[in-house]
């Protein structure tokens, strides 16, 4: 058993490429690639990805699979070299599977009727996910500094960007529904932007102070904590639910909140329970990381005669920042996702395609709000990621 696992170390140098390699190959092999249906409602019929690719597709996939597997081996190419020929062998492969997919959708629909539709199917997806995992491993592995990894972000962009910027993709369903909805499409996302605005600047207002209160005293910080947890634990559609009654009657009392579109549904509600899950991440990062401060770090800054609210902006807050700024990016990302479902109250957002979506069962549709949606949280975690890292002292980087 040593000996085997010994042979299987120097032989496979990343074995979490090798498993997600495996895993593309598998799905490759299993999964539909794309499916082909009569109309947007009907079920499609699948089709595997030999079949929806023509024969120097497969080869260039092939060749890029065998750059991964070589990538994979301890030898005969080095660490970094290996490293960097899967991230080379990542932007291929994104822009393949792009291509491909609107490739065979312009060939598919040229003798289908009008109401036809090609959609993406498992395959495609697998490969696109295996795609980042594949990135996301590599940079890592490598520890690129920030101006590197960004580089990298904007020529994966960029790849994406070209696949959308022509016709390629324009017969897929997606791009339909998108055609039909493109008024509606940039409302909706100006919507859910504003509806993420208006929870993260409450909370940050709210969330700040309340975590330097705690640090200033110990006190509270177990009896603020419980009550935040309660906030957290509770389903979104409940809270929304539970704040129909109360701002609806708030509303009818008083007329000038109701004019201000104070009620029981719409953005109020929304909003303030997106508050309400925002807090305690926002607390509690605050906390953790002004008590992170050193108390030496402190007291050298009174013997150097700084003032109490000097040390707090001067010292404690910049120390604290990184922190602070990872409870944000958590928080941003929680509120992104958590609009999607105040759609049921008539906040609108992207939710408002995914529900409408499924009351057509019309998953492109609901794909239509769904990956908008995946695509904001991910830019928004990588652009506080960055923040992070910049906020963080010389050195520690």
């Amino acid at each position: 058993m040593t000996l085997a696992r010994s042979a299987d170390s120097r032989l496979v140098g990343n074995r979490v490429l090798l498993t997600l390699l495996i895993a593309a190959v598998a799905s490759s092999v299993l999964l539909p690639f794309a499916s082909l249906s009569p109309n947007r409602l009907s079920s499609g019929q699948p089709m595997m990805l030999w079949q929806a690719l023509p024969g120097w597709q497969l080869t260039a996939l092939a060749l890029i699979g065998l750059g991964l597997l070589a990538a994979t081996l301890a030898m005969p190419l080095p660490r970094r070299t290996s490293l960097w020929l899967s991230l080379i062998a990542t932007l291929s492969l994104l822009g393949l599977d792009f291509f491909a997919l609107g490739d065979y959708a312009h060939r598919a629909l040229v003798d289908a009727s009008p109401a036809a539709r090609v959609s993406q199917g498992a395959t495609f997806w697998i490969l696109l996910f295996v795609s980042a995992l594949i990135a996301i491993d590599a940079l890592q592995r490598l520890r690129l500094g920030l101006v590197k990894r960004a580089l990298f972000g904007a020529a994966a962009l960029a790849v994406i960007g070209a696949c959308f910027s022509g016709d390629l993709l324009s017969p897929l369903s997606i791009m339909r529904e998108f055609a039909n909805q493109k008024a509606n499409f940039v409302d909706q996302l100006i919507r859910h932007l504003m509806l993420v605005a208006g929870a993260l600047i409450p909370a940050l207002a709210i969330g700040l102070p309340l975590g330097l209160l705690v640090n200033r005293r110990d006190g509270l910080r177990n009896g603020l904590f419980s009550m935040l947890n309660v906030f957290q634990t509770l389903p979104s559609i409940a809270v929304f639910g539970l704040l129909i009654a109360p701002l609806s009657a708030l509303g009818r009392a008083v007329p000038w909140l109701g004019d201000l579109g104070v009620s029981g549904i719409g953005v109020a509600p929304a909003i303030i329970a997106l508050v309400l899950y925002s807090l305690l991440p926002i607390v509690r990062n605050t906390y953790s990381g002004l008590a992170g401060v050193s108390a030496g770090t402190l007291e050298a800054a009174r013997g150097m005669g700084m003032t109490p609210r000097q040390i707090l902006w001067q010292v404690e807050i910049p120390l604290a920042l990184p922190v602070i700024l990872s409870g944000l990016r958590i928080v941003t990302v929680q509120a992104i996702g958590l609009v999607v479902v105040a759609a049921l109250i008539g906040a609108g957002g992207f939710g408002a395609f995914i529900f409408q979506g499924l009351g057509q069962y019309a998953i492109d549709l609901v794909l239509l709000g769904a990956i908008p949606t995946i695509v904001l949280a991910v830019i928004a975690d990588f652009a506080l990621q960055i923040l992070v890292t910049l906020s963080r002292p010389p050195g520690t980087r």
